[in-house]
C-alpha cells in the first residue's frame, strides 16, 4: 500500500480486478504473502530455522466442531457458521495466533459469527446471549496482536463473534464543526473513501489500517501515525454511542467538558468488555496540502535519543519522528553503515511547513545528526522525500507479511511496545536488549535479534517499540514466545514502563496490566463490569476475569 511522506496513503481499496481475499490464518491480504522460496530466505537470515516452511493451513484440513446452538430465526438472517467464517475469527494476528493456526491449534472456535447492521441488531444478539450463556466477542478487522479477539475458557455454553464489519458507513458529516458520525465496523480505507469528497480527514494510520475499524480503535485506545500531540485516537472522540447489555449509552457532543468524569473515557480502551461501540462522532481535519521529510543519521544512538528529546521538548511538533536504532535501520533498508535513523516529516493543510523541518534539522545536527544530502538546501529537499524515508515506509507496511513467512520457517519473530519517561529510556532499552536476548538464547540455544525504534514521542518521555526473531524449537515455538513475552514483562515492570502503548490489553497482557493498575480502580472496574455485563458474556477474560 502507498504511503505518504508521514504516514500510509488513505487510497481507497482496489477497484480493478477481483476482490482480494483476507488471511483466514495470517496477516492481510492471502496473495500477499511470501512465498515458499521467500521464506526459506528469509529463514537463512536467522541460523537454526526449519530446511523448509511449514505448509500454508488449510481450513478443509481443520475438524471444527459442530456449533453448540443455533440462533433463533429472528436472527438467523445475521449469522452464519460456515467453517472458513469460524476459523478466520478464532484468533487475531499475533505471532503466537500465527505459529498456533499454522499446525491447526485454534483453541475454541467461534460457534457462531454475526453481522449487526445497526445498533438495534447489537442489542437484539447480546439480549440473546445473555439469557442462553453465549460469549459475546466483540470482532472488528482481526487485527489484535494480544489475544484480544479469542475465547480462552469453558464457562459458556457457546461463543458468538461479533463482526462489526457490515456497520460501515459515515452517517454524517458536520463541516462546520469539523466532525463526522461513522458506524464502528468502518475499515480505515472506507472511512477515508467516504470522507475525502468532504475535504475531511481523520488521519489515524495504524500499521493495520487497512484492516481495522474505528471501533477497534476506539476499543483499543490506538495510536496513529501521527508521532507527536494527538498520538491516539482518544484526541479525535467528540462522543460515543456504545449498546451495553443493560442499555445503550450516548454521550453529548461537545468540544470539552469539566462535567464529572467522562463518559467516554470508560469506553475508550474498554476492549468490548463493558459494552460494544456502535457508532462515535470524530474531530476531523482538512486534508494535508504540504508536506515535508527527511531522514537523519546518527552514528551513536545515545545522541539520536538526545537529538529525538529535544525534538519532543521543542514545540514544533513533528508528525513523524520516528527513530530507528540501528538493527532496525538495517532491517527496513534505511541504513546500511550501522547508522541509527530517524525518519522525520512535517505536514499542514495551512501552509507550507519547509520551515519547520529547517528547524527541527538544525536542532538535529545540534545533536551529531547527519541529513541525507548535506549539500540541498533544507527547503527544496524538504519537498520531497529521501531514499530512507521511501525504504522505512515500505518495510513498515511488508513487515507484519515477512513475520508471517518466519513464523512459516519455524521463527519466533514479535514485537511489543511500551512507554517510559526520558529519564529512564536509555537504560530501558538497554535492559531489553540484554535480558530478553538472554532469556531469548536460555528458550532456544540460538541468539536473538532484537532491534528498537522509538514510534511515538512526548515532552516527558517515549514510546519504544522492540522487535525480537529467533529460531524457535520445532512444536515449541508458543512455548518459548511465552518465555520470551515473561521475561519483557518483568523488564517492563521493573523500570516502571507501562505493559503497553498502543498494543491494547487483551489476555496476552492481563499479568502486567494486574500490575501496572492501582487496585482502586480494579474494584471500580469489576463493579463496573458487574453493573453493565451481570451476565458476564462479553470478551470474558480481557481486562478482568
Amino acid at each position: 500500500m502507498p504511503a505518504s511522506a508521514t504516514g500510509p496513503d488513505p487510497s481507497p481499496r482496489r477497484t480493478d480486478g477481483p476482490p482480494r481475499t483476507r488471511s483466514w490464518w495470517g496477516w492481510g491480504h492471502a496473495d500477499a504473502h511470501p512465498s515458499d522460496a521467500e521464506c526459506v530466505a528469509l529463514g537463512a537470515l536467522l541460523p537454526g530455522t526449519l530446511a523448509r516452511p511449514l505448509p500454508v493451513p488449510r481450513v478443509t484440513d481443520l475438524r471444527l466442531p459442530r456449533p453448540a446452538l443455533a440462533p433463533p430465526a429472528s436472527l438467523a438472517h445475521l449469522v452464519r457458521e460456515d467453517p472458513a467464517d469460524r476459523a478466520g475469527h478464532a484468533l487475531g494476528r499475533a505471532y503466537r495466533d500465527i505459529a498456533r493456526a499454522l499446525r491447526g491449534e485454534l483453541g475454541r472456535v467461534p460457534d457462531l459469527v454475526a453481522r449487526p447492521t445497526d445498533a438495534a441488531d447489537v442489542t437484539r444478539l447480546l439480549d440473546w446471549a445473555g439469557g442462553h450463556g453465549v460469549a459475546v466477542i466483540p470482532f472488528g478487522g482481526g487485527t489484535s496482536v494480544v489475544g484480544g479477539v479469542e475465547y480462552r475458557g469453558d464457562t459458556h455454553r457457546a461463543v458468538l463473534s461479533l463482526d462489526m464489519t457490515a456497520m460501515g458507513r459515515v452517517l454524517e458529516v458536520d463541516p462546520v464543526s469539523r466532525s463526522a458520525r461513522i458506524q464502528a465496523g468502518a475499515l480505515g480505507p472506507d472511512l477515508e473513501r467516504q470522507l475525502r469528497p468532504h475535504g475531511l480527514t481523520l488521519r489515524h494510520f495504524p500499521q493495520s489500517f487497512e484492516f481495522s475499524t474505528l471501533g477497534g480503535w476506539l476499543a483499543t485506545r490506538a495510536g496513529g501515525h501521527y508521532a507527536t500531540v494527538h498520538t491516539h485516537i482518544d484526541d479525535f472522540v467528540q462522543s460515543l454511542g456504545v449498546v451495553t447489555p443493560t442499555g445503550t449509552s450516548t454521550s453529548w457532543r461537545l468540544p470539552a467538558s469539566g462535567a464529572g468524569p467522562s463518559p467516554d473515557r470508560l469506553f475508550l480502551g474498554s476492549e468490548g468488555t463493558l459494552g460494544v461501540i456502535t457508532e462515535a462522532w470524530m474531530r476531523l481535519q482538512d486534508r494535508p496540502r504540504h508536506r515535508a521529510s527527511t531522514s537523519v543519521s546518527f552514528g551513536e544512538f545515545p545522541r539520536a535519543l538526545e537529538a529525538v528529546r529535544a525534538l519532543a521538548q521543542s514545540g514544533l511538533n513533528p508528525a513523524n519522528c520516528r527513530l530507528l536504532d540501528p538493527g532496525e535501520a538495517l532491517l527496513s533498508g534505511a541504513s546500511r553503515d550501522g547508522s541509527a535513523v530517524l525518519v522525520l516529516g512535517f505536514e499542514s493543510s495551512a501552509g507550507p511547513v519547509d520551515d519547520l523541518l529547517a528547524s527541527a534539522l538544525d536542532l538535529a545536527r545540534a545533536h551529531g545528526g547527519r541529513t541525507a544530502d548535506p549539500t540541498a538546501g533544507d527547503a527544496a529537499r524538504g519537498s520531497g522525500t529521501d531514499e530512507a524515508v521511501g525504504a522505512w515506509r515500505a518495510a513498515f507496511l511488508r513487515m507484519p507479511y515477512l513475520r508471517d513467512g518466519l513464523a512459516r520457517m519455524g521463527a519466533v519473530v514479535d514485537t511489543f511496545e511500551t512507554a517510559a519517561t526520558w529519564d529512564r529510556i536509555p537504560e530501558l532499552i538497554d535492559a531489553v536488549r540484554t535480558e530478553v536476548a538472554a532469556a531469548a538464547r536460555e528458550a532456544t540455544g540460538h541468539e536473538a535479534t532484537i532491534n528498537c525504534r522509538l514510534t511515538h514521542v512526548y515532552p516527558d518521555g517515549a514510546a519504544p517499540y522492540f522487535t525480537v526473531a529467533v529460531a524457535g524449537r520445532p512444536g515449541a515455538e508458543t512455548a518459548v514466545w511465552d518465555e520470551i513475552k515473561a521475561a519483557a514483562g518483568e523488564v517492563l515492570h521493573r523500570h516502571g514502563a507501562t505493559v503497553t502503548h498502543h498494543h491494547a490489553v487483551g489476555r496476552d497482557h492481563r499479568p502486567g496490566y494486574d500490575r501496572q493498575r492501582p487496585e482502586p480502580f480494579a474494584r471500580a472496574l469489576r463493579a463496573v463490569k458487574d453493573t453493565l455485563d451481570p451476565h458476564g458474556i462479553l470478551n470474558p477474560g480481557v481486562l478482568l476475569d
